[in-house]
């Protein structure tokens, strides 16, 4: 009898930590943590790991908060689409109420310690959470521009890094903020592309104009483009102590044409395959910037 108990207990465990991790989008809070972690790497002349420790756990209680919040006000939309369905809540796994307290948590934890860092820091990773929950996430009901809300906290954890080791908010972090606004477009709008039918059962706009047309692999191109010259602009030295080396610049806007090739692919067919590729190329395009923006850095 005790061991069934223990058992259901465990299980009844397991259940839970897999509906927070489901809550705060675990996968996605990792992504947004390494893009303000390689912000840091950028800015610090001297890495102080204990700041980067707070910088990472504080950054994911901030996007886990965000995640819970968003959840919370979607709850009826995510019972409609396929994708999103299972979730805890829409499921009832999961009540609002412990819902709501988990993110409240996360985001008192994530605030705190954000500030322990300096109080700049812990400003933008409010102004992220109060822009993602109660701008972008209404808004995405009512016009496609809420894509455009919605990039300003995808924006932030980047440039959050450089502040955390700055205390500054000038010309540097500024730029970090650009490539990853420019970025969320062909990015967004691929997964747009894909979840089409599904966003619009929920009635979310989360392509331009809300259609599925050339019109608006267009406007992906354009902002790919915009974010391919942002992304190169720093060889030009234009952008304060955040420069890179001409060489840095080639294979950047290399990868960037990678995504410019699927963007232009998926315009000429309109297929769900191609934009898939310019999805996965984008989430390769961050991730190996980032990465080569620090290895370039700390070749200087």
């Amino acid at each position: 009898m005790n061991s069934t108990v223990i058992i259901k207990n465990k299980t009844t465990i397991q259940e839970l930590i897999s509906d927070i991790k489901q809550l705060t989008k675990v996968g996605l809070s990792l992504s947004v943590v390494f893009s303000s972690v390689a912000g840091y790497l950028l800015a610090a002349d001297i890495i102080n790991y204990s700041t980067l420790l707070i910088l990472a756990v504080g950054g994911f209680f901030m996007v886990g908060a965000s995640n819970a919040y968003n959840q919370i006000i979607e709850k009826e939309t995510d019972a409609i689409m396929k994708r999103t369905q299972n979730r805890p809540l829409p499921t009832g796994r999961m009540s609002v109420n412990t819902a709501l307290t988990i993110a409240i948590t996360f985001t008192i934890l994530g605030i705190l310690m954000l500030y322990s860092i300096n109080p700049k820091t812990a400003l933008f990773g409010a102004i992220s959470i109060f822009l993602y929950t109660s701008v972008y996430t209404p808004l995405k009901s009512v016009t496609p521009l809420s894509v455009f809300v919605g990039a300003i906290p995808g924006a932030i954890p980047f440039m959050l890094g450089w502040v955390a080791a700055t205390n500054e908010f000038g010309i540097e972090a500024g730029f970090l903020f650009m490539i990853q606004f420019f970025w969320q477009f062909p990015h967004f709008w691929a997964i747009g592309w894909l979840q089409f039918e599904e966003y619009k059962k929920a009635g979310f706009n989360m392509l331009p104009m809300n259609t599925k047309d050339k019109k608006a692999v267009a406007q992906i191109i354009f902002y790919t483009f915009i974010m391919i010259l942002v992304s190169v602009a720093p060889v030009l030295k234009v952008s304060g102590a955040f420069y890179i080396y001409p060489v840095t610049a080639v294979i950047i806007a290399l990868l960037g044409f990678i995504m410019l090739y699927y963007a232009t692919q998926l315009y000429k067919s309109e297929k769900n395959t191609d934009a898939r590729k310019l999805m996965l190329s984008s989430v390769l395009y961050i991730t190996l910037v980032q990465i080569i923006y620090v290895v370039d850095k700390f070749l200087h």
